[in-house]
């Protein structure tokens, strides 16, 4: 029992918890919830995300659909930001500012307050890692940004822009000098927290892969 208690008195297992909750909140279905009386889960892909969220909108208001899709966006990062950016805060250490990037995707996926139901975690992932690699993690934006010009679809400009986000964290921290603090091989020395983002966001995606290969998955963007 002690060692128990002792365990949940841990700054870091306190900060895990908080991530996880944190992450967790669902601000795309809230903002449809309080505003349109609407579960955006009954609705297109019963995900919470940005891009179910400008679905739900559209059919009820097409004039803000786009406007709560990007505010939707913008809350989903920023929950995943300001858990980061506590932690450095309180001194923590970059191994465990990595696992409360990953524990703040994983409550947005796996939101405690939807019955463990959720997004695919791609905003929360890019405002989790722009405090950490905030160069990989803006070039991955700028990415996301001119696929989803290219492309209207939004599963492919999340995909495309993550990854490559991911790619390039192999690539400039060996031949650009960045400073330690957000250089991943001065934090850790490995790209496990970056490969795992990746394979999950994949793994959120596997839906939106197959409609794409058998050419279903609908423009939104």
């Amino acid at each position: 029992m002690t060692d128990i208690l002792y365990t949940l008195s841990n700054v870091n297992v306190i900060f895990y918890i908080i991530a996880f909750m944190f992450g967790g909140i669902p601000f795309g279905w809230l903002l449809v919830k309080l505003i349109y009386k609407q579960d955006i889960r009954q609705v297109g892909s019963g995900s919470i995300g940005a891009t179910n969220v400008y679905r739900a909108v559209k059919e009820i208001d097409e004039r803000k659909a786009k406007m709560f899709s990007i505010l939707t966006i913008i809350l989903d990062a920023t929950k995943g930001l300001i858990v980061v950016a506590f932690a450095k805060m309180l001194g923590l250490g970059f191994s465990a500012q990595w696992l409360i990037a990953l524990l703040a995707i994983l409550g947005h996926c796996y939101s405690p307050y939807l019955g463990f139901k959720g997004g695919k975690g791609v905003a929360t992932a890019i405002g989790s890692v722009l405090l950490l690699i905030p160069v990989e993690g803006i070039c991955g934006l700028i990415v996301w940004g001119i696929v989803g010009k290219v492309f209207k679809i939004s599963s492919i400009s999340s995909l495309v822009g993550v990854l490559s986000g991911i790619i390039l964290t192999f690539i400039i921290p060996y031949v650009v000098p960045l400073p330690d603090s957000i250089s991943i091989i001065a934090q850790i020395d490995t790209h496990t927290p970056v490969v795992l983002i990746g394979l999950f966001i994949l793994y959120t995606h596997i839906p939106n892969i197959k409609r794409l290969f058998s050419g279903k998955e609908s423009k939104v963007l």
